[in-house]
């Protein structure tokens, strides 16, 4: 084929081709920008629906923890008021011993203690411990007997007791000062 033979279908090519008027050119250039802005919308409403989500779950999370502690608080101190209740009990107990050396009333209250102990009961050791707010209820204050008793519980009108480690009874004491 010759020169001229190539040139001229490139020629008819060219004329078979309609012509793209300046709008046509405008609209096909803007069909990617609307449909990036659109891809953008879409994404930030996507982000902000993952936000929403994630909030939300860990809400719910929260809320979960929070109520699987408060069952596992009630389970373990739900026998709180039953505890206080008894509390008067064991004192008397503990008068009837101090008062009397009978072995029936010895085997019955260590029975007790034993099962109170099982459910959480723990008494409070205070005589002879520094003075502290939190776990004592100061009745009267005396003058110290000794230097080195100063600022300590010197004796226990009634004792203080713990229901799994939370202080269930403060213990009332009298402290040297």
């Amino acid at each position: 084929m010759s020169k001229k033979d190539k040139e001229i279908p490139e020629q008819e090519a060219a004329m078979e081709q309609p012509e793209t008027t300046d709008n046509e050119t405008q609209s096909t250039a803007t069909e990617p920008v609307e449909e990036e802005d659109k891809l953008q919308e879409l994404g930030e409403k996507l982000a902000t629906l993952n936000d929403k989500y994630l909030r939300l779950y860990s809400e719910y999370e929260n809320y979960r923890k929070r109520t699987n502690i408060e069952k596992a608080d009630l389970l373990l101190n739900g026998s709180r008021e039953m505890m206080k209740a008894i509390l008067p009990v064991v004192d008397d107990f503990e008068r009837a011993l101090a008062a009397t050396a009978d072995e029936g009333v010895q085997l019955i209250y260590n029975k007790m203690m034993k099962i109170l102990e099982q459910k959480g009961l723990k008494a409070m050791e205070s005589k002879g411990e520094v003075f502290d707010e939190n776990l004592h209820e100061a009745i009267t204050r005396i003058p110290a007997p000794e230097e080195d008793l100063k600022g300590k519980v010197i004796d226990v009108v009634e004792k203080g007791y713990y229901l799994n480690d939370k202080v269930l009874r403060y213990a009332k004491v009298v402290v040297a000062c």
